[in-house]
């Protein structure tokens, strides 16, 4: 996919996801687990990263009709890369500190990972806010899109309130299209007058099997394929290589 910046539109637009996911436990409250939804549209990707120096949260949306995308700022998620950062260090000291090193590795990676669901669910509902000013949804097909496929006079996307200059100019081309096709039709039809149809035509050379394309004689090695010879006796079409007539058994 071809990620481009989409240019942020001047109308009012609601916020980019609608519809529900599972939901999320984000935290507590007096022992009390605490959820929430979070919504979101099929139209994005995760590119989030959990563990590593270069973990952090950043998703990608992109229009329905042109699928062009915009992506969310890249958010650093600290625990990660504080366990990515250790990890590397232990690897390094490993031959010092042994297992010591070892179980401090292990420990930031769960450190790392008891807070990444919250934290990425934050950074998502965020994503989406953001996302809001770079997508509009179509009230008809509930569809995503960007600024360059909304119709802002409509309140609809492209898809479903197209551009009236754009359809008057594809119509004419289709028309032009159309009667052009119909005076080739008939121009096809006068010539055909003068086609000859009832002679057979001989498509595949007897003698080197090439494509003779209708013709009299083969392209490839010269044989006459059109006219074949009569019989000499009865005048009846004779095979070819036979050496002798199949209807009255004259010598050919």
């Amino acid at each position: 996919m071809c990620v481009t910046p989409v240019s942020g539109a001047t109308h009012a637009c609601p916020r980019f996801g609608v519809r529900p996911s599972q939901r999320h436990h984000i935290g507590t409250t007096g022992g009390r687990t605490v959820s929430a939804e979070i919504h979101f549209a099929g139209n994005y990707r995760d590119l989030c990263e959990q563990y590593g120096t270069s973990a952090g949260f950043q998703f990608e949306f992109s229009c329905s009709r042109c699928q062009d995308a915009w992506r969310s700022p890249f958010e650093a998620y600290t625990g990660g890369r504080l366990s990515g950062w250790l990890n590397r260090g232990m690897g390094v000291a490993s031959g010092l500190l042994g297992r010591v090193g070892n179980d401090l590795g292990t420990a930031a990676e769960g450190l790392a990972g008891a807070g990444w669901g919250g934290a990425r669910d934050a950074a998502f509902r965020r994503a989406i806010e953001r996302a809001g000013s770079h997508f509009d949804r179509c009230a008809r097909c509930t569809s995503h899109v960007c600024a360059r496929c909304w119709n802002a006079d409509q309140g609809l996307c492209l898809v479903c309130a197209p551009d009236t200059a754009a359809e008057t100019a594809a119509a004419r081309q289709r028309g032009l299209n159309d009667a052009v096709t119909e005076r080739a039709y008939a121009a096809g039809q006068r010539g055909g007058d003068s086609y000859d149809v009832d002679s057979a035509r001989q498509l595949v050379c007897p003698s080197c099997r090439s494509d003779t394309h209708g013709g009299r004689f083969c392209p490839a090695c010269g044989t006459q394929v059109a006219s074949p010879e009569a019989c000499a006796g009865c005048g009846g079409r004779l095979p070819q290589g036979a050496a002798f007539c199949p209807d009255c058994g004259h010598h050919r």
